[in-house]
């Protein structure tokens, strides 16, 4: 390497006063135009619109409120919170499936139609169908008019032959009921 340098000594001395030179002449104009270049934009460089739209999303109150839930296990975390929803899910079915079926005077338990569970009960009686005399009578824009109002349940109704359940059940024809639709 020695005898490289000693043969081509003028070589690499003036590639190297070729480099001080082009490193003084970019330091020289940076500092030179200082005073006179203009900033470049930032990232942050937003504006006041989106700045004041961001700070409305961060003051903006929660999509999903979980103040009641988190009240009611403190300083829960997300699991603890979801298990306690879920718990009260549990309660509100049992507390619906406990509930005694209503007398003869009050209408039939409609629970006896398989695939009308006790929420499903509990709603049709809140639109006022408590028996299965009145299931059997549905037509088809009954059908469709109590189908909108069923939420997640709906479809069953067709989907389950609730109407021809309650005509047997109205009847009395359990043996006819339990040949088709199994045992009650």
């Amino acid at each position: 390497m020695l005898e490289m340098i000693e043969a081509n000594w003028i070589v690499f001395a003036l590639a190297l006063l070729i480099g001080l030179v082009v490193a003084w002449w970019i330091f020289a104009r940076g500092s030179t135009d200082a005073g006179r270049r203009e900033r470049r934009p930032d990232v942050l460089d937003e504006g006041a619109a989106p700045a004041q739209r961001n700070q409305a999303l961060i003051d903006a109150p929660p999509a999903a409120d979980l103040t009641p839930l988190a009240s009611a296990v403190g300083m829960a975390g997300i699991g603890e919170i979801v298990a306690v929803a879920a718990q009260d899910e549990v309660e509100q079915v049992a507390a619906a499936a406990a509930a005694p079926a209503p007398a003869t005077g009050e209408g039939d338990d409609l629970t006896r139609i398989k695939g009308l569970g006790p929420k499903i009960a509990a709603l049709l009686a809140s639109l006022g169908v408590t028996d299965f005399a009145q299931i059997s009578a549905w037509d088809e824009a009954e059908i469709d008019r109590i189908d909108a109002q069923l939420g997640a349940f709906a479809g069953r109704i067709r989907r389950d032959g609730w109407v021809e359940q309650a005509q047997l059940l109205a009847g009395g024809d359990t043996s006819a009921y339990e040949a088709k639709f199994g045992k009650l």
